[in-house]
């Protein structure tokens, strides 16, 4: 029993030395090598999963009850479920992505401070990843992407407070294309704006909004939602249309990046 102690104990001391030495090597190669952010942030990620190695290889070791565990393995069941559910839906997707080539990422992290604002996704430049490609779901366009490292980047979101942050849109209404610019968010009733409308231009609720392809990396024909209702300015010269979109932006997890072949 006591050997046996020891040995954990030994085993435990190791594996945290080993994790620090690393840390440690990670962090000196980073000072002299490069001080670019998104290498940094690389370097960050790398390191947090080091971090992370000792405190699941210790977790491994112990026993759980019986109960505890089939409730463990149940809710991990659950989850995995839920991810083959929507990796199934993006690989759907990419079946009609013929004129760009799809990237498929998981979304790794998002600053709480600014939810509705960015993404950070596991694919960069190492993947072809290059700023301003559009970036989708089985829902339709999220947003495009906004910064790039090596092995991750940066998405803004269409849900973005970011005013500078615009994208190409028409409407599809009964006898034509109407184009407009998509700039803005509701985050109280979760619609996205679009302005630029002619005042005179008849548009419907439930009329469908796509990405127009006009001077931009973005494909045409990308959905991003139906129109929910529509209001003057104040001048009553153009149209703020309110778009409802069927994407959960509370709930990302799997996006696909589309790369111009």
């Amino acid at each position: 029993m006591y050997k046996k102690k020891k040995d954990k104990r030994k085993k435990s001391i190791t594996i945290g030395v080993g994790a620090v030495i690393a840390i440690v090597l990670l962090v000196i190669s980073v000072a002299f090598i490069n001080r670019d952010e998104y290498v940094i942030k690389d370097t960050a990620m790398f390191i947090e999963k080091i971090i992370m190695y000792p405190f699941t290889v210790l977790n491994n070791g112990k026993k759980e009850k019986a109960t505890e565990s089939y409730l463990i393995q149940k809710n991990v069941n659950a989850s995995l479920e839920k991810e083959i559910s929507e990796l199934k839906d993006m690989l759907e997707l990419n079946k009609t992505l013929t004129e760009y080539t799809p990237i498929n990422a998981t979304v790794l992290s998002r600053n709480k401070s600014y939810w509705f604002n960015t993404i950070t996704i596991d694919k960069g430049r190492s993947s072809g990843i290059k700023k301003d490609m559009a970036v989708i779901t089985k829902n339709g366009l999220i947003g495009k992407i906004s910064r790039v490292s090596n092995n991750s980047s940066e998405v803004k979101l269409v849900t973005s407070d970011d005013i500078n942050f615009k994208v190409s849109v028409s409407i599809r209404t009964a006898d034509r294309d109407n184009y407009a610019i998509l700039n803005g968010y509701d985050k109280e009733n979760n619609l996205i704006k679009v302005t630029g409308i002619d005042k005179t231009t008849p548009v419907n609720k439930d009329d469908v909004v796509l990405t127009s392809g006009l001077g931009e990396m973005f494909p045409a024909g990308i959905y991003i939602g139906t129109v929910e209702k529509s209001e003057s300015d104040k001048y009553n010269l153009s149209q703020t249309l309110y778009v409802k979109t069927y994407q959960d932006f509370n709930n990302l997890h799997y996006v696909t990046v589309l790369k111009v072949k």
